[in-house]
């Protein structure tokens, strides 16, 4: 058998001659990007549109087949004269175009080269940076360091991911871990409530759905929380990074009381259907469709399941992983790697200070407080006021108690230092996926669909490719950028070219494909923030909660995609 290193340095190298090959012989294919905004006039009879938060005013308008960002300009050049334009088109619309290109197939590279890594090696951030290298060689960047990896940790949603995860989390996981509070916490819900695993289990499912904001944060929140209750009452990581990934994307599509209706209307206007013509209407359109969210359900469905130790539907790797805890009390498979650094699953509490459930409870209440009062007045949660405010309560309590300002010091760094590896991969996460948006590999896949596509094929069709698109970039919220403005066109366009006799109906079906096969992809991908972080707040290695979880997901996936296909024939057609 081959030695994996010798297969992994085979990867590699395969990687960086293709790449080098994309660069110098490969022609791009360029491809017209429309975006529609809620344009209005402003007193002065200016069209203008919002920002966040801000009035942007647009200038410079063209009509549409005068732009040269237009498909048919696109197909004649070999780099395009601008980088975007606001034109109008025939019928009055006033939207943004703006130029992107494929590779054809060898847009995939970067994502398969990463990912087949990542299984080969089990060594993530190798993987992640061998990726990066590749995308950046194809896009004729030499110059990694200057051109690629700085301006995107310079980006302002990187930095604010760095500051999250690296310095607020690690800090209050660290303090935590000082003071005992998470430990203590721990021995109070089992004296109450954790009577075992399957009560563990449940109250970890039941703060997933019920932080139903989705993404990063829910993970976050939900995994620190339970990591200690669940360590104390012997639950396997695999099962407890699976119940925490699968109960944070997929509830958010469920329970939608959160910002992904606001981001996804945006992507979704299709010029002449009338139930998709105003925000107002594209926003009850996001939530009509919620009954076709198969997957998110079955998702959910499926890890409560599994806190009922019903392990039918779980998958050979995660009921291997719960005999494993019941019989040798073992958390992690053997020779696991978690990604949270072995000084964050105990605690190093001073002599005589003595920890006290409360000091994990108040602020942990604050951080869910802020973050969900900030989102109803606000409009958007805002994570780093409620993990910056949980941090500094965790830190006045202990002073308060007695603690000494060295010891206090001293868990901070703890803290910094347990999750600073975990922090790394993600920020290369983050500089992979942008990567991958660049080479085109998303707007490949999409662009391989037409309009001669059965009616009944493009529901599970628009599943798979989504899936696969966010599986490779490690996002839900970018395949939505790259796959709704071309998905919601092309579903109008099969419904009316075959005259279905519900068409609103198919293009929900549709939406719901989308939406769905993102959450599943990203939810998989072992560069996917929301992986990577519900192992490191878990305690789980990352691979070993990539393949246990992808069985059950692919399950639900399978039988969601079955029921969208027979939803289009029974109720669209």
């Amino acid at each position: 058998m081959i030695n994996h290193n010798k297969l992994a340095l085979l990867v590699v190298v395969f990687g960086l001659i293709s790449a080098l090959f994309v660069d110098h012989k490969v022609t791009k294919t360029w491809l017209e990007q429309s975006y529609v905004y809620d344009v209005y006039q402003t007193g002065n009879g200016d069209n203008a549109y919002k920002y966040k938060g801000q009035e942007v005013v647009i200038t410079d308008i063209v009509p549409y087949q005068q732009s040269p960002l237009n498909q048919q300009n696109l197909n004649n050049v070999s780099q395009p004269e601008l980088s975007q334009q606001w034109v109008v088109d025939d019928k009055g619309v006033i939207k943004q175009l703006k130029p992107a290109f494929h590779f054809g197939f060898w847009s995939l590279l970067p994502a398969l080269i990463t990912v087949s890594l990542c299984l080969i090696t089990r060594e993530p951030l190798t993987a992640l940076f061998s990726g990066i290298i590749v995308g950046a060689l194809m896009l004729g960047e030499y110059d990694i360091t200057d051109s690629i990896i700085i301006p995107n940790l310079a980006k302002e949603g990187t930095a604010a991911l760095l500051l999250l995860y690296l310095w607020l989390l690690g800090g209050l996981l660290g303090i935590w871990a000082k003071t005992g509070a998470a430990q203590a916490f721990a021995n109070m819900m089992t004296r109450k409530f954790v009577k075992g695993q399957r009560s563990a289990k449940l109250v970890s499912w039941f703060l997933g759905v019920l932080f139903f904001q989705g993404g990063t944060m829910s993970t976050v929140l939900v995994g620190t929380t339970v990591r200690p209750l669940a360590d104390k009452a012997k639950v396997s990581h695999e099962e407890m990074s699976y119940i925490v990934d699968s109960t944070a994307s997929p509830i958010a599509a469920v329970l939608a009381f959160n910002a992904w209706p606001a981001y996804v209307q945006a992507l979704i206007f299709v010029p002449g259907v009338a139930f998709l013509a105003t925000e107002a209407d594209r926003l009850a359109f996001f939530f009509s469709s919620i009954p076709f969210s198969f997957y998110g359900i079955f998702a959910v469905l499926g890890t409560l399941l599994l806190s009922l130790n019903i392990t039918t539907f779980s998958g050979k790797r995660i009921r291997a992983a719960h005999v494993r805890a019941n019989t040798t009390g073992e958390l992690d498979a053997p020779g696991a790697q978690p990604l949270s650094a072995k000084e964050l699953q105990g605690s190093a509490v001073p002599e005589g200070y003595r920890p006290h459930y409360l000091e994990f409870v108040i602020p942990l209440v604050s951080l869910i407080g802020i973050a969900v009062f900030t989102f109803i007045f606000i409009g958007s949660p805002k994570v780093n006021w409620a993990f910056g405010a949980a941090l500094m309560l965790a830190i006045t309590m202990a002073l308060v108690k007695g603690m000494s300002l060295k010891n206090l010091m001293e868990g901070l760094n703890l803290g910094l230092k347990g999750v600073v590896f975990a922090s790394v991969i993600l920020m290369m996460a983050v500089i992979i996926g942008f990567i991958s948006k660049e080479t085109g590999g998303g707007l490949y896949l999409v662009s391989l669909l037409g309009e001669t596509l059965p009616f009944w094929a493009l529901p599970v069709t628009l599943q798979l490719i989504t899936m696969v698109i966010a599986f490779s970039t490690g996002t839900s919220w970018g395949t939505y950028a790259i796959a709704f403005p071309l998905a919601m066109p092309l579903a109008w366009a099969i419904a009316e070219s075959q005259m279905l006799a519900n068409p609103e109906i198919y293009m929900m079906i549709c939406f719901a494909t989308v939406l769905n096969g993102s959450i599943y992809g990203d939810q998989c991908s072992p560069i996917s923030d929301t992986t990577i972080l519900s192992s490191m707040t878990t305690g789980c290695d990352l691979m070993d909660h990539v393949k246990s979880q992808i069985v059950p997901a692919s399950f639900a996936a399978g039988l969601a995609g079955l029921l969208w296909t027979l939803s289009v024939i029974f109720f669209a057609a």
